[in-house]
């Protein structure tokens, strides 16, 4: 039996994000890949696996025609926000295994641009056929979903509003840390729960931000770690679930995907939740933060709003460090926006996180870290655990 290779990510970049008129989504990728290019210090010739997803009709072909490159290993796994962890849990695996060298993970979108120019509506439709025909009618939007999960957990186990909205003003904490956030002004529970109701209990700043911008993660077999200019982040374990596509299917609105996909990573990786330095996690409304720090084990069941509070997910709070660059609730959100999740892990396991970086106990740079990532309406989560090097 051919011995299996360990796996680094050696590169990480975001491109322009927040704010970004005037350029094509191709374009974003691009600058982005070519950043994590030169984060890595390692030649493009390299590179013979792709991964990348949301953006032309034969994904990722287009994207790498675009790019120049010629893969001899591609991925264009789509479930929605978590794309990006079961992407890179793929391209270990393959890499891993000898099938490639290092393979390429890259994203861009102009979301907000589209809106703003009007190519887009503010509303995504996922469409009428499959499954969704029996609950469009109802009129069930995307938000609206999360919003019935986070009643469901409101219900269940006294979850309060107030708890929730904790989540918002510690990520908008984070993000004041955070030079590359598009917001960065501090927000209070009250001002939250002040805010236009979008979908009950959900008001405004419940929900992420609509923004632009592409990231980049580029892995490789650890043979090529001493050729690169940075320190090498091991990925250590990583697991992959899919629940549900239509609501009624879904057993229990309180349970996400990550309880399975969670429980692989840190089984794969041969750690324990409570091992962890820090979690990113995919927060387009703040119900999914606290319902995945649940089923990643940080906490019991029913236990979430209670975590949550008294600063304990702020840099700076002593707790456990979650979304450490403000998160889709206030740094970016331009889709799928899982990549961006492995960027700021990349970024914190090597020390780069400026006035956000995480410390220790003992004042020393985190050693393990947890990205994971959610899509649909809790349909699939993808959760990858990693290391410094």
């Amino acid at each position: 039996m051919v011995a299996r290779r360990k796996v680094a990510v050696v590169g990480v970049a975001l491109s322009d994000c927040g704010r970004v008129d005037g350029v094509t989504p191709y374009a974003l990728h691009a600058q982005a890949a070519r950043r994590a290019l030169a984060d890595a210090g390692l030649d493009r010739s390299l590179i013979d696996g792709f991964a990348s997803a949301g953006l032309g009709t034969l994904a990722p072909v287009e994207v790498a025609a675009y790019l120049g490159l010629r893969p001899t290993w591609v991925d264009s796994t789509s479930v929605g926000g978590s794309t990006w962890e079961v992407m890179a849990a793929h391209a270990a695996d393959a890499i891993a295994a000898g099938h490639v060298r290092a393979v390429l993970l890259v994203y861009g979108s102009t979301a907000r641009a589209d809106v703003r120019a009007g190519r887009r509506t503010g509303t995504l439709s996922f469409g009428t056929r499959g499954p969704l025909q029996f609950e469009v009618p109802y009129g069930h939007t995307l938000i609206a979903k999360y919003a019935m999960a986070a009643r469901r957990h409101m219900i269940e186990y006294g979850t309060t509003i107030e708890q929730l909205a904790e989540v918002a003003v510690q990520a908008r904490a984070n993000a004041a840390l955070n030079p590359e956030a598009m917001f960065r002004t501090p927000v209070t529970v009250d001002e939250i729960q002040d805010g236009p109701v979008i979908a009950d209990p959900f008001t405004k700043l419940h929900c992420c931000v609509r923004s632009d911008g592409g990231a980049a993660v580029l892995l490789a077999a650890a043979e090529y770690v001493r050729d690169c200019r940075t320190s090498p982040v091991w990925v250590l374990g990583s697991g992959e679930s899919v629940s549900h596509a239509a609501m009624s299917e879904w057993p229990d609105f309180t349970v996400s995907p990550a309880a399975v996909s969670g429980r692989l990573a840190f089984e794969r990786a041969g750690v324990r939740p409570d091992e962890m330095d820090f979690a990113e996690i995919y927060d387009a409304f703040t119900y999914m933060t606290l319902v995945t720090l649940e089923d990643l084990g940080f906490c019991g069941k029913g236990e979430g709003g209670a975590f949550v509070e008294r600063g304990r997910l702020r840099v700076e709070g002593g707790g456990l460090p979650v979304n450490t660059d403000g998160g889709g609730l206030s740094a970016q959100h331009p889709g799928m926006r899982g990549l961006f999740l492995l960027v700021e892990a990349v970024r914190q396991l090597r020390g780069e996180g400026g006035e956000r970086q995480v410390r220790r106990g003992d004042g020393g740079l985190p050693r393990l870290g947890v990205a994971s990532g959610t899509g649909g309406w809790f349909c699939s989560s993808g959760t990858v655990v990693l290391g410094a090097g």
